[in-house]
């Protein structure tokens, strides 16, 4: 095998297997940073000894062998500073057997409690939104600095800060490796959820740049989502979860046109959807309802993403049960931007002069100020009102508050059409 396809294959093992790496040797050093550094001295050793050696055949194995070596060795020499080799030996020996009674063992366990741990520490509540997102895609997601800032648009060094501070952060606070209990675990289950989430609507629908969608970062979200669901599958919204960006992703190619411009959803060509990803949506939701209980908004989001998968045309679609689960999201987890969800909901039931009702209460909502999706929905409900030049209006505001140019251009575009129809209308 020639060395640029060793080393290819190299990374695609360290994607695969570094988070599970990093979890079984942050429960041996207790420092994250410390454990990133010694997965990553076996990854570089990787990069020396298979061009001439060749790749193991177990090569995830290979890599956590030796990064357990460095561990060892590592912790020999922290124990060695200022003391005799005999209390050396003796501290070795009686706190890892207290420990951990078969270190091998517990490294090479597979899976297990570890990436569980490891993924509350990435979301630990120490750690701002940013950073817990940040570090997430670099220990869970096997992503770079600079392909985490490729993705949110920023710095490599910005994004190299957020990781060095989280870690830090971790340190000083001496976060525990385990998984929390009770009332704890909720919450901090909550957090997971919004991270991954987050890095998914970051995929799904780009914030700012070139691009409308972004689908590594869909994909690496559904990643972290389906390991979180193996690890604690009896959490309803951790499957709600894995259901809404299982149907989400499924419409991904269907959101592009042949030039890279965005196709809103009742324009798309369902044909494109993938149903592989809407049944494994579909089958996550009933997972999530048979675990009993009141659905979660993610539940509920997900609720409203399957009506939408199983019509077979716009035409088909379920507004009446989407208005339904808009109103039990509303009631659980009130938010403008629900609200203004539900008003495209009922502007499909009950016509566009009440759901402009609704938009318009959202006018002085102080979270929707620089919201371009408010002006945007107005926008699209003064035009099917026969109010073009509001409407106008509206598109060209929502286009001046888009940072995205493919969102902005389309945006344009809809002003330009409310223009030539008043135009044409005139003459």
């Amino acid at each position: 095998m020639a060395v640029p396809e060793i080393h290819r294959t190299i990374e695609g093992v360290w994607r695969i297997e570094s988070a599970r790496v990093i979890a079984g040797l942050t429960r041996i050093v207790r420092d994250v940073g410390l454990a990133e550094d010694l997965a990553h001295d076996a990854l570089l050793a990787a990069l020396e000894r298979w061009p001439a050696t060749g790749v193991p055949d177990n090569p995830g194995a290979w890599l956590m062998a030796t990064a357990k070596h460095r561990a060892i060795d590592h912790l020999r020499r922290q124990a060695r500073l200022g003391r005799k080799e005999e209390a050396v030996a003796l501290e070795l020996e009686s706190a890892h057997q207290a420990a951990h009674p078969d270190l091998d063992a517990a490294l090479d366990d597979p899976v297990g409690d570890d990436l569980l741990r490891l993924i509350f520490i990435c979301c630990h509540p120490a750690l701002p939104t940013e950073a817990r997102v940040a570090l997430t895609l670099r220990l869970m997601g096997g992503l770079t600095a600079l392909e985490i800032a490729r993705a949110f648009l920023t710095s490599e060094p910005t994004i190299a800060q957020r990781i060095v501070r989280a870690k830090r952060t971790l340190r000083n606070a001496r976060a525990p490796f385990e998984t929390p209990r009770g009332e704890e675990l909720a919450a901090r289950i909550a957090t997971v959820l919004e991270v991954i989430y987050l890095v998914f609507n970051e995929g799904y629908a780009a914030t700012a740049g070139d691009d409308w969608v972004r689908p590594a970062l869909c994909e690496d979200a559904l990643r972290l989502g389906r390991i979180l669901a193996g690890l604690a599958p009896h959490e309803p919204e951790v499957h709600g979860l894995v259901a809404l960006m299982e149907i989400q992703a499924s419409r991904l190619r269907a959101r592009i046109g042949p030039g890279g411009e965005p196709v809103l959803l009742l324009d798309q060509d369902r044909s494109r959807w993938d149903h592989l990803l809407i049944r494994r949506g579909l089958d996550a939701l009933e997972r999530a309802a048979a675990l009993g209980g009141s659905p979660g908004p993610y539940a509920l989001q997900a609720g409203i993403a399957a009506v939408h998968a199983r019509a077979r045309t716009a035409a088909e679609t379920d507004w009446a049960r989407i208005v339904a689960l808009y109103d039990a999201l509303a009631a659980l987890a009130p938010s403008p931007v629900v609200e203004l969800n539900r008003a495209v909901a009922v502007s499909m039931t009950s016509g566009p002069a009440a759901g402009l009702e609704i938009v318009d209460r959202l006018a002085s909502e102080p979270a929707l100020a620089a919201y371009h999706l408010l002006p945007s929905v107005r926008g699209d409900l003064l035009r099917k009102l026969g109010r073009r030049g509001e409407a106008r209006a509206e598109f060209e505001r929502a286009a001046s508050l888009a940072r995205n140019t493919r969102e902005r251009d389309l945006l344009l575009a809809r002003a330009a059409a409310c223009q030539a129809e008043t135009s044409a209308r005139s003459l």
